[in-house]
């Protein structure tokens, strides 16, 4: 559903109830109507969809998560521009256990449109760590790390942040992998 859609349903509701106070004397169901009202403008800015994936990933649900965001098919119409970077967010995080190599854009692009909450900004900090990691960047993820530890001000992830650290510590595996069988071989043999 459009994103103005629901301001219209709003305004016809408060439309509604003020012409149910004044005109046919319910006051009572006039009220009620137009304190419905504020459910349509709550779902302008804060999405019904975003709000059931993050339940879904709340309960470790991913595959449900998965189905509640692809409802929202094209998102700049559907969400308020604060929303963008949340739906970016929950994307990234639903690929995470699947493909974390495909997570990197996803978090780069939820930074950019900005999150409202510094652990939700941690964590999509974390993330992008831990694909600098796993490609061999280690600067970017040990600067990256150390922005996480930052915003991560409630300490939740204190663990996953000292994890990543001691994985930084470790000599990387491609470049000093041997496989003896393969020294005594020539070119062509």
């Amino acid at each position: 559903m459009n994103k103005y859609i629901k301001l219209v349903i709003a305004a016809l509701l408060i439309a509604l109830g003020i012409y149910m106070m004044f005109f046919t004397r319910e006051t009572g169901w006039g009220v009620v109507v137009f304190l419905l009202s504020a459910f349509p403008i709550f779902l302008f800015f804060k999405n019904e969809f975003i709000l059931l994936a993050f339940w879904q990933i709340r309960k470790q649900n991913m595959a449900k998560a998965v189905q509640w965001l692809s409802k929202i098919q094209n998102y700049q119409s559907v969400l308020h521009r604060s929303q963008y970077g949340y739906f970016q967010y929950l994307s990234g995080l639903t690929l995470a256990q699947d493909n974390p190599a495909k997570v990197e854009p996803y978090m780069k692009k939820a930074l950019e449109y900005g999150l409202n909450m510094k652990q939700d900004r941690a964590m999509a900090t974390l993330n992008l760590a831990a694909s600098a990691i796993s490609k061999g960047r280690k600067q970017e993820g040990q600067k990256l790390l150390e922005e996480a530890r930052k915003l991560d001000s409630a300490g939740i992830m204190t663990d996953q942040i000292k994890m990543m650290k001691e994985q930084l510590k470790m000599p990387s595996m491609q470049k000093h992998m041997h496989n003896p069988h393969m020294r005594q071989r020539g070119k062509f043999f």
